[in-house]
């Protein structure tokens, strides 16, 4: 079964957010389906650190990414997240 590899821009609520803990909260939250492929960090401006998350999801799984974003929207720390790319892998 092929896999999908979705890449989210994930911007912390506030700068003082601790990217490592919001990392972890991010891998604890995601549904079952979806696993942490590996993560970035871009700066984004005034002290901001974006984290870009890469995602693997099954290819066959109907309105997984849905799923991911709801489940990530709900992570206290996140104050907006934007989808990237989606690729099959």
């Amino acid at each position: 079964m092929a896999k999908v590899l979705v890449s989210l821009k994930i911007f912390p609520s506030d700068v003082t957010v601790d990217l490592e803990d919001l990392k972890k909260k991010i891998e604890d939250c995601l549904p079952d389906f979806a696993s942490v492929y590996k993560f970035e960090e871009e700066p984004v401006a005034f002290g901001l650190v974006a984290v870009i998350a890469h995602l693997l999801l099954p290819e066959d799984k109907a309105g997984g990414l849905n799923e991911v974003e709801e489940a990530l929207k709900k992570v206290d720390g996140i104050g907006n997240l934007q989808t990237l790319t989606i690729q099959r892998v």
